[in-house]
């Protein structure tokens, strides 16, 4: 199985590389959703605030239907659990992105990080390191978490 699955993942990649239309925007999305589920797994617990936070950055981002999403999710989920580090993901990012959607997608991280109203170290660490690798300036960084933050605080119950 898993030598299947890095089969369609190498696939999507090439695709992606070679530009192919939809192929190539699924690997950008399974690529930012894994991205997203290493932050929720991050600390060591996947909550369910975190799972809502990612699931709504996938919807709010590549405007996908509830059962593309849970699709899109358990691909990424896959991916991330695979993969033995973020290169695969940033580079073909780094590609095809330009450096708003990478903001972008550094705010979601940290969105799904702040989540629970608590932002650990790993998870901390873990935004820090990717947005490095997607060449986000520092200053970009900071500002997305702060939103990030304040739209957590938003949605205290």
């Amino acid at each position: 199985m898993l030598q299947n699955f890095k089969q369609f993942f190498e696939q999507h990649l090439r695709l992606a590389n070679h530009g192919q239309g939809d192929n190539a925007k699924h690997a950008l999305q399974v690529a930012t959703a894994a991205l997203l589920f290493e932050v929720m797994r991050m600390d060591g617990e996947l909550k369910d605030v975190e799972r809502h936070a990612m699931t709504a950055a996938i919807q709010k981002n590549f405007e996908l239907s509830a059962e593309e999403t849970a699709s899109l999710l358990h691909l990424a989920k896959e991916a991330a659990e695979q993969a033995v580090d973020y290169y695969r993901f940033t580079a073909l990012i780094n590609q095809h992105y330009t450096a708003e959607q990478k903001e972008r997608v550094v705010e979601y991280m940290w969105q799904v990080a702040a989540a629970d109203h608590e932002i650990d170290r790993f998870e901390r660490t873990l935004v820090h390191k990717v947005a490095d690798l997607l060449y986000v300036p520092r200053p970009a960084q900071i500002a997305a978490r702060e939103r990030a933050m304040l739209a957590a605080r938003g949605n205290v119950s």
